[in-house]
């Protein structure tokens, strides 16, 4: 039952990643990029980590698609959308989606561990381990990523004023 589950949040997260990919709306990418993340989080409850599910809802889910979703409405989203896509450009990457695809069906079926596997999290002690390597091993790459998140909105507001002149 809960390999047919996990089948199932892995294919539709897969789907809706491709859709993040392949819409040609902003919007209906970022709205595609929730949906993933939000199967992610339903992988993460099957593996029995619920902190882990509700840290990708809070943190991706609620604080980095607002954000998202906030650039992409102060950014001029026709302009960009006519920008975007290079005729022609996207062939090789079709194909190199098709090679990956192939390749992980592949390592997914001729894999003998795929239905034995344990569960992640069984116990409460896993919890404080996480969070000690978060914030004492992890320390400087998490707050790496927070200035690079902090640049990236400064840097949209920039784009995204209108000359006054």
């Amino acid at each position: 039952m809960d390999q047919g589950f996990f089948l199932l949040f892995a294919t539709v997260s897969v789907i809706t990643a491709l859709t993040v990919v392949l819409a040609r709306n902003p919007v209906h990418s970022a709205l595609a990029l929730m949906a993933c993340f939000l199967q992610i989080s339903a992988i993460f409850v099957l593996l029995e980590a619920p902190l882990l599910a509700v840290i990708q809802i809070f943190v991706y889910v609620g604080a980095i698609m607002v954000l998202f979703l906030f650039v992409i409405m102060m950014i001029d989203v026709r302009e960009a959308v006519l920008q975007r896509f290079v005729p022609g450009g996207n062939l090789p990457a079709l194909v190199l989606l098709v090679l990956l695809g192939v390749e992980m069906l592949v390592l997914v079926l001729l894999s003998e561990r795929f239905s034995v596997t344990e569960p992640v999290a069984t116990r409460g002690g896993e919890i404080r381990a996480l969070s000690t390597t978060l914030f004492a091993d992890y320390l400087l790459p998490f707050e790496v990523a927070s200035v690079i998140l902090l640049a990236a909105l400064v840097g949209a507001i920039v784009l995204a004023r209108k000359e006054s002149g």
